[in-house]
């Protein structure tokens, strides 16, 4: 079984970092706005570096030295799966990942499309797909905004990393 993990990631600007394991590794996307229920938001989702399997555990903070500097949630977690006969290498290849997932927040299908906005390769949009677990309007982000590892905010976790 195959695993995600949304991180929730105060650097320089608040944004969500969307992880799913393949290959034995996490492929990652910085998405700005966070994912969503609702299937008409496409988000913006810029491929970023590749992260240990391990990484997907770390909640704390990153020191302000460090690149990303700043304290890091983990927003949700879970299972990710895919489409039987379909390679997720190959999906990614392809530039339409299909999957879906069984976390603590986000469930059901989602997929991530290769689309190079503006010109730019790393560009992809995560959509989520219409099924039991869609939503009209509500926002997901807002109604449940802390840890689902340890239920902290962020304010928490930044002032428990540096009293430490």
């Amino acid at each position: 079984m195959a695993v995600f993990v949304v991180h929730k990631h105060k650097a320089s600007r608040l944004h969500y970092d969307f992880r799913l394991e393949i290959a034995g590794t996490l492929k990652s996307w910085a998405v700005p706005k966070g994912p969503s229920l609702v299937t008409s938001m496409k988000r913006l989702a810029v491929r970023v570096a590749d992260h240990d399997l391990d990484y997907g555990g770390f909640e704390g903070v990153i020191p302000a030295d460090d690149y990303g500097g700043g304290p890091v949630m983990i927003w949700d977690e879970g299972a990710v799966t895919w489409p039987e006969g379909k390679s997720p290498e190959a999906m990614l290849e392809a530039g339409v990942l299909e999957f879906t997932l069984d976390g603590k927040k986000l469930h059901g299908s989602f997929k991530l499309v290769h689309a190079k906005l503006g010109g730019d390769d790393r560009n992809w949009l995560l959509i989520k797909r219409k099924d039991e677990f869609a939503e009209t309007k509500d926002d997901v982000l807002t109604r449940l905004p802390n840890s689902a590892k340890s239920g902290r905010t962020m304010e928490e976790i930044a002032v428990s990393s540096s009293s430490s």
